[in-house]
């Protein structure tokens, strides 16, 4: 059983994924901080200083002994508050999007690289013996009415 796991993980395929895991997660945070820090503020200045990560509602009562600012998500969050954080969500789904539209770029340059090159226009092919037979007739019945 040892050796089946051993040969099992020196297999390429696993360690390939093993590598684009990593990549994958390296790459997600680059990504996210791409969308937080140079899209959504962009998206924000167009939006009128929309900031879409502190956009939420409160679902609940707040604790009487809470200090902190009623617009604050991340200590109403702490302080055990219901919040419905739907700008949150728009931000994920921003970096999503955005993580999805370059990977599609990433695979159709790939595939693009790894296709064959276009082959030349073939030569249409020649006439078949019973053309070439046919056009001889054609020929030679416009010889005789001339």
């Amino acid at each position: 059983m040892l050796g089946e796991f051993k040969a099992f993980i020196a297999r390429g395929n696993v360690l390939d994924l093993a590598v684009a895991v990593i990549i994958g997660a390296a790459f997600g945070t680059i990504v996210t901080s791409f969308t937080e820090d140079l899209v959504m503020p962009l998206v924000s200045l167009f939006t009128g200083g929309i900031d879409f990560t502190g956009l939420f509602v409160v679902l609940g009562d707040v604790p009487a002994d809470y200090a902190g600012s009623p617009t604050d998500y991340e200590a109403l969050k702490k302080a055990g508050v219901p919040l419905f954080g739907y700008g949150k969500f728009l931000t994920a789904l921003i970096n999503f999007l955005i993580i999805a539209f370059v990977i599609f770029l990433m695979v159709r340059a790939a595939n693009k690289a790894m296709a064959p090159p276009p082959a030349a226009p073939a030569e249409p092919p020649g006439p078949t013996p019973s053309e070439a037979l046919l056009a001889e007739i054609r020929d030679e019945l416009r010889k005789g009415r001339a």
